[in-house]
C-alpha cells in the first residue's frame, strides 16, 4: 500500500520545522546524530513511511546497508494516554527472549527534542504484511489454511508468556481488566466524538451489565489480526513477527481472541465494514472460519469460550472508539491520511454491527 507524504512530513533541520505550521513527522539532522551515537548505519538517510499509517506512525530508514523501522506517534492532538511509543518498546524489549514473535528493538529516545516527539528504532523484518493481497507462494487453499493456524498459534505463545519473569511487573495490572476497559474507552468515547451517536452507549451499558469473570491475566496484544503480523515470504507459511503492540498490556487473553473474530472476514459475510476493509482477504478459499480459529486456540489453551460473544462486541466497542478518534484527527486537518476521513461513516456502520451482535444473538 504505497503511503502519501506530504511536503512537511519530514524537514532536513529543526529551524525547518519551525517555520512550517504544522510539526514534522521526522527531523533528519538529529535523527542522523541519534542514529550514529547508536551505530546505526552510515550516511544519508532515505525515509518512506510504511504499514497501514492510520495510528503510530511508522517509517522504513535505509541508511547505508542498514535498514530500519522507526516508530513514533501521530500528530497532535492525542488522546490521554495513547500512542505510547516507549511503553511499546519497553514490551517488545521484555519478549525478546520469550517464544512471543517480535522485532527486536535497537535504539529508543525518550527526548522529545530530537525529532518533536518520542522514539524507538527496531530490526526490519523481512516478509509480507497481508491486508488487501496474499505473496503467491502462499495464495493457496493449503497456505491459506496454514496462515490461519500460526495465528492462532502466535496468540497462543503470547498468552503463555510468564510476564512476570519478563520483567513485566507494573506494565499493567492484572484484575479489573475488563472494567478499566469499559470505563477507560468510556472516557475515551466523551474525548474522541464529534457528534451524539446513541448506540455506542447503549452497547456500552450492555458489556457493562454482561461482565463475564477473567481468568488468569496474561499479556493482550490488543489490536491482534492478521494485518498487524509479517510472514515469512517462502513457503510453509510461517509468522515471523507480531507487530503494532501499542495497545498491549496485561489483562484477559480473550479479549485477544474476540478482537481477532471481530477482524476476521469470512466467504458469506455481508461486504462492507472495517472487517472488510482490513481483512477482505480471509474470504478466500482454505481459511479457517472463525468457528475454527476458536477451537483451535481452545486447543492450544484449555480455556473456555462460553463468553466470546461479549468480547467481540468489547472489540467493536472498542474499535467504533478508536475510529471516531482517527476521524476526529482527520477532520482536524492533523492528518493528511484520506482513509481517516472515510470513518465518519464507518463509526456508524461499527455501532450498527455492535447491537447487532450485543443484542442480536
Amino acid at each position: 500500500m504505497a503511503l502519501s507524504v506530504a511536503p512537511d512530513d519530514i524537514v532536513n533541520t529543526p529551524a525547518e520545522a519551525r517555520a512550517n505550521e504544522r510539526p514534522p513527522l521526522l527531523v533528519l539532522e538529529p535523527l542522523s546524530e541519534f542514529l550514529d551515537r547508536h551505530g546505526l548505519g552510515e550516511g544519508e538517510i532515505h525515509a518512506s513511511p510504511i504499514g497501514e499509517g492510520h495510528s503510530n506512525v511508522t517509517y522504513l530508514i535505509r541508511r547505508g546497508q542498514a535498514e530500519l523501522v522507526l516508530r513514533r506517534p501521530p500528530r497532535p492532538p492525542l488522546p490521554p494516554s495513547a500512542h505510547d511509543v516507549l511503553r511499546e518498546a519497553r514490551l517488545l524489549r521484555a519478549l525478546r527472549d520469550t517464544p512471543a514473535r517480535v522485532p527486536v528493538v535497537l535504539a529508543v529516545c525518550e527526548d522529545p527534542a530530537t525529532i518533536g516527539s518520542p522514539f524507538y528504532v527496531m530490526e526490519r523484518i523481512a516478509g509480507e504484511v497481508m491486508v488487501s493481497s496474499i505473496p503467491a507462494a502462499l495464495d493457496s487453499p493449503a497456505q491459506r489454511r496454514l496462515i490461519g493456524e500460526q495465528l492462532v498459534e502466535a496468540l497462543a505463545e503470547i498468552h503463555a508468556v510468564d510476564w512476570r519473569a519478563a520483567g513485566l511487573e507494573g506494565f499493567g495490572k492484572p484484575t479489573g481488566y475488563l472494567e478499566r476497559q469499559l470505563r477507560r474507552f468510556s472516557g475515551l468515547w466523551e474525548v474522541n466524538k464529534t457528534r451524539e451517536i446513541p448506540a455506542v452507549e447503549r452497547v456500552g451499558g450492555w458489556l457493562a451489565e454482561h461482565l463475564p469473570r477473567s481468568g488468569a491475566a496474561t499479556i493482550v496484544h490488543g489490536d491482534y489480526r492478521l494485518g498487524n503480523t509479517i510472514f515469512a515470504p517462502e513457503t510453509p507459511a510461517r509468522l515471523a513477527a507480531v507487530l503494532d503492540w501499542e495497545m498491549a498490556t496485561i489483562g484477559d487473553p480473550l479479549a485477544d481472541v474476540g478482537y481477532l473474530c471481530m477482524m476476521w472476514t469470512e466467504k458469506h459475510d455481508p461486504p462492507g465494514g472495517l472487517r472488510e476493509a482490513l481483512g477482505a482477504i480471509t474470504r478466500r478459499e482454505g481459511f479457517p472460519t472463525r468457528v475454527e480459529l476458536i477451537a483451535q486456540y481452545e486447543r492450544h489453551t484449555g480455556r473456555s469460550m462460553n463468553d466470546l460473544r461479549w468480547y467481540m462486541t468489547l472489540a467493536l466497542w472498542k474499535s467504533i472508539v478508536f475510529m471516531e478518534g482517527n476521524y476526529k484527527r482527520a477532520v482536524a486537518g492533523s492528518t493528511d491520511d484520506p482513509y481517516l476521513k472515510t470513518f465518519g461513516d464507518g463509526v456508524l456502520e461499527l455501532a450498527r454491527q455492535a447491537e447487532h451482535v450485543a443484542y442480536g444473538g
